[in-house]
């Protein structure tokens, strides 16, 4: 028996059902991905499966014991307490018991301080053996973990990489049973060990691989379109008959009739697949060669409890036109914060550096998609938000009428005179793109354009951004979009310092051990500028004759021509080790799982081994043929 799940279960709210006759098994240890367009009901069905909905037919189906919980999609208006006080509450009574504690021990700090706190001390002493007779001290190793991965100081904000990386590895370690949604690519292929998809009101299985599920879905949908067009035209063939004159209706065949009537309804119960996001950037003139050029930026909040916070020091960087620049760190590091100071006075509130200048090429023209959608009015409607009350945009294409533009990104006529505050917030990013997209530009600035997309918008997007010719500046924490969209990227690797590496996330992430590996006294200095002149070009100093590189060894030359198979040979090892780890059934044998996992850290450490030996070889190799 399933361990949840829903039998013939419909449940609809006035127009067509979400949910039609759907079934779904979640079976133990299982980790289901929860795949749908926008607006499709994938939270519906996590409400019907925690009770918090019933169906209006079919079951949902518990087995006994079970305890259901769900991370809703918004922070709930209700939710009250400290950062500590609301994770802990997860825990149930043991938990609630170690916010009291936790309380407690901050009033007795304070009441220290000021010479007071008797009662609070004598309350933490009562508490601390409650907590004895509980056995609950190795629980608040579990609330102090998830505090310091996961916990924000701007709570409105998304995970970062670093905290999306965590809980990829926490709910891969953890045998308890999965269901999410998410647009994360890279998310989904390290966590699903099934993908389930609902779509118009039906449940699919279409088992754990993401790639595979992209071409089977592009061939169901091709199958289900050729067999449309088949029935349509067996229709229209039956209905020609019908009407064709007097005496055929006379004589005609009543079951033939009845067959034709079935068919009618049949064709009027059919449900199209949702509508695809049309999008077209309106590319400017082009810019000049230079974009942007920083020399020498620092930046640094003012200084608080903890003194000056620096942002960036001593940046050096320059964008071109035509790159594809990418923007990488943690919550709060300061992304959005050197993306301004990159701006300048392009932007409306531009940040101005403490020192070092940045310089603007010629002939740009500034787009920008923020973060916190503050500049969408809520109290506008969807249809006045697009071209401030007008009724034309003018596009590419020529001039179109708001309404028709607004379809183009899935708002019918109905929905565009809905204010802006009742937008979900995948409808908000959706109106955002189609207001961006009035505009003409040849820099385009998207400041986290990923979150609350479904997935089939936000392949749209990323192929419209490959496609674009003009300087684009992303931040992300969505991998596989940087990987797909941007040719560098610059990383907040804290106090500070901003590296620049080629390539998108992935790429980074493969030289970043290379680079922490350089010990400090053979760490490569950066050159001193040549100076101004015509005919000034950076020469690279001689290298003296006790510091000239030996030749590789015949060993050593060798070695380097079969590393990229040993390599390959490894990583491969490695993903037959992460595909047995997504079968339940090898989840459920903790010896068999321990022993996978055991052999995956293995092979983690066999390939950084080999691919830093690689490196090292190859740099030294080039070296001497320099």
């Amino acid at each position: 028996m399933a361990l949840l799940g829903l039998r013939d279960v419909r449940l609809a709210f006035g127009g067509p059902p979400l949910l039609d006759q759907a079934n779904l098994a979640l079976e133990r240890g299982e980790r289901v991905c929860l795949l749908g367009r926008n607006g499709a009901g994938k939270s519906t069905l996590m409400q019907l499966l925690d009770g918090t909905l019933e169906p209006d037919a079919g079951e949902v189906v518990r087995q006994g014991g079970l305890t259901v919980a769900r991370l809703e999609q918004e922070i709930p208006d209700a939710l009250a307490g400290t950062t500590y006080d609301v994770v802990a509450g997860g825990l149930g009574e043991v938990g609630r018991l170690l916010a009291r504690y936790h309380d407690a021990s901050h009033r007795v700090a304070v009441g220290a301080a000021s010479g007071g706190g008797d009662a609070a001390l004598r309350e933490l002493d009562r508490l601390h053996h409650q907590l004895d007779a509980a056995g609950a001290w190795q629980v608040q190793t579990r609330v102090e973990t998830v505090l310091e991965h996961l916990a924000l100081d701007e709570p409105t904000n998304h995970l970062d990489v670093e905290a999306i990386e965590w809980m990829e590895e926490f709910l891969v370690g953890r045998a308890q049973t999965l269901l999410f949604v998410t647009h994360d690519r890279a998310f989904l292929r390290r966590v699903a060990t099934r993908i389930v998809e609902l779509d118009r009101g039906r449940l699919a299985d279409w088992g754990s691989d993401y790639d595979a599920y992209l071409v089977r879905k592009r061939e169901a949908l091709d199958a289900e379109s050729r067999q449309w067009a088949e029935f349509d035209r067996k229709l229209a063939a039956e209905e020609r008959w019908v009407g064709t004159s007097i005496t055929a209706r006379r004589t005609r065949n009543e079951g033939r009739v009845r067959a034709l009537e079935a068919m009618r309804r049949e064709r009027a119960a059919r449900r199209q697949q949702p509508g695809a996001v049309r999008m077209q950037a309106q590319e400017g003139e082009r810019s000049g060669r230079l974009v942007i050029e920083a020399r020498g930026v620092d930046f640094a909040y003012p200084a608080g409890p903890a003194g000056a916070r620096p942002i960036v020091r001593g940046l050096a960087t320059t964008i071109m036109r035509g790159d594809r620049v990418g923007f990488v760190g943690p919550n709060g590091s300061g992304k959005t914060t050197l993306v301004r100071l990159l701006l300048g006075e392009l932007v409306a509130e531009p940040l101005a550096p403490d020192a070092g200048t940045v310089r603007h090429g010629t002939g740009l023209q500034l787009a920008y998609f923020d973060q916190l959608r503050e500049r969408l009015d809520p109290d506008r409607t969807v249809f006045d938000s697009i071209a401030d009350g007008a009724d034309w945009v003018e596009l590419p294409a020529g001039r179109r009428h708001v309404s028709g533009y607004l379809q183009e990104f899935l708002f019918p006529p109905d929905r565009a005179r809905t204010p802006v505050r009742a937008l979900s917030g995948g409808e908000r990013n959706r109106l955002l793109l189609a207001r961006l997209f009035t505009r003409t530009f040849n820099l385009l600035v998207l400041d986290e354009p990923t979150n609350d997309l479904d997935v089939e918008t936000l392949e749209l997007l990323e192929a419209l951004l490959v496609e674009y010719e003009g300087t684009l500046l992303l931040v992300s924490h969505d991998r596989a979009f940087l990987d797909n969209v941007v040719t560098s990227t610059l990383v907040m690797e804290g106090a500070g310092r901003v590296g620049e590496y080629v390539g998108g996330y992935s790429d980074w992430v493969r030289q970043r051990p290379a680079v922490a590996a350089i010990p400090p006294q053979s760490a490569p200095k950066t050159p001193k500028a040549p100076k101004a002149g015509p005919a000034a070009t950076p020469t690279p100093a001689a290298a003296t004759p006790g510091e000239r590189r030996r030749r590789l060894s015949f060993k050593e030359t060798r070695e380097l021509a079969e590393l990229p198979d040993r390599i390959d040979a490894a990583e491969r090892a490695r993903e037959a080790v992460y595909a047995s780890l997504a079968d339940p059934a090898l989840l459920r044998d903790g010896a068999a799982a321990a022993a996978a996992k055991a052999r995956l850290a293995e092979l983690d450490a066999e390939v950084e081994a080999l691919t830093l030996r690689w490196e090292a070889l190859e740099t030294l190799a080039a070296e001497v043929g320099a």
